[in-house]
């Protein structure tokens, strides 16, 4: 049932009006958490408009399990939306997808490095060409099914982590900018667990309340990136050396792109007394250089096209004392910010960390709170 609403109030997305005169575009994947989003915006009353984006060419991502925005996941969005009595959109984004996301993170990988596409995702198209025809829908806000939080603070709205740790996407969500936060919401973000975003989708009678979640990347398939990057870059698995860090060759490899910093099953190098991880890929001279696991700490980490969060600009202290994370699985680590632009810096941490790899986030989080200052990309390694 609609949410009783007396005028003068601030309604649950923050506006000074009935829920009924509230546009909100909900993104949906066609997974659980954004359809509960849409589900209880419907029951309280708000004006919902559902919009689900094709992103890629969901004719052979049919039977693919765990892949958000193909065609099975379609048409459960346009289900959840009949079963709920909201209109539905579905907008054909194929050419931006490829061309904002899916190229990149082959030249990414082309390059050495580890990209992580679903952040470039929401950057350059949920959250830039989505949110843009979200207000040509003439919405007051959008909403989307992440775990994250925001909260008005004296300066404006600020990004927080999830209530529930386990479920927090903090780490994908770092480049959301101050005026894109201004028009998002994010309904699930204070929520203690997944279970109680399940059962609110069996309270609403959501034919979506038990389908698993997404996993791996939406375009690869089975976690196969090799395959996707030959098929969009013929020719990139080159054979190459696989050399110690005083340039012995140890044994040959299909392509670099095959490999990634911190690996160690797979490479083919038998009967040694130390294990050896990849600890650098030359992409140039087509070598995979390994050493022993001491090899992979890093404790500076040169970071650029930041994003920053903070109340005051970015370069306008020398150091700041923040916790960060360098991958989306681990918890913030104590580390020293100093800025070298208003985009770039260098990041101590004060532990150093193994595997830091080109193309991964730098992610800053506040040590005393739930607050996240933005983050960055890393681009190259020491």
């Amino acid at each position: 049932m609609p949410l009783d609403w007396t005028p003068g109030r601030v309604n649950s997305l923050g506006f000074a009006k009935a829920p009924a005169e509230t546009r909100v575009v909900v993104a949906m994947s066609g997974g659980v958490d954004s359809s509960v989003v849409a589900a209880q915006l419907a029951e309280e009353g708000y004006d919902v408009v559902g919009v689900t984006l094709q992103l890629y060419d969901h004719g052979a991502a049919l039977a693919k399990k765990g892949a958000c925005c193909a065609g099975r996941d379609i048409h459960d969005a346009r289900r959840v939306a009949e079963e709920m009595g909201f209109p539905h959109y579905v907008l054909d984004y194929e050419n931006v997808f490829k061309d904002a996301v899916i190229d990149e993170f082959a030249d990414s990988y082309l390059a050495g490095a580890t990209p992580v596409p679903c952040i470039r995702c929401n950057e350059r198209v949920k959250f830039k060409d989505l949110l843009e025809t979200a207000k040509d829908l003439d919405a007051d806000c959008m909403a989307t099914g992440h775990y994250i939080q925001r909260k008005d603070g004296p300066h404006g709205p600020e990004l927080h982590s999830a209530a529930d740790a386990n479920r927090d996407q903090s780490y994908f969500l770092f480049s959301t900018t101050p005026e894109q936060l201004s028009y998002l919401r994010f309904p699930l973000g204070h929520l203690a667990s997944k279970a109680e975003t399940r059962a609110l989708a069996a309270k609403y009678g959501l034919s979506v309340a038990d389908k698993p979640d997404s996993q791996d990347i939406c375009f690869v398939p089975n976690g196969d990136y090799a395959s996707v990057i030959e098929k969009l870059r013929p020719g990139a698995g080159e054979p190459g050396d696989i050399v110690d860090m005083d340039g012995k060759i140890l044994a040959q490899h299909k392509g670099v792109l095959h490999y990634t910093i911190g690996q160690r099953r797979g490479l083919g190098i038998g009967g040694l007394a130390t294990p050896l991880y990849v600890v650098k890929l030359d992409v140039d001279a087509k070598q995979v250089i390994v050493g022993p696991k001491e090899a992979l700490a890093t404790r500076k980490i040169p970071v650029r096209e930041i994003n920053w969060l903070g109340d005051a600009p970015f370069d306008s202290q020398d150091e700041w004392h923040v916790g960060v994370k360098v991958r989306s699985t681990r918890p913030p680590a104590p580390a020293i910010i100093r800025p070298i632009s208003a985009t770039e810096a260098e990041v101590e941490l004060l532990t150093p960390e193994e595997g830091v790899s080109p193309g991964q986030a730098c992610v800053f989080y506040d040590e005393g709170s739930s607050r996240i200052f933005g983050g960055g990309w890393i681009w190259r390694g020491y």
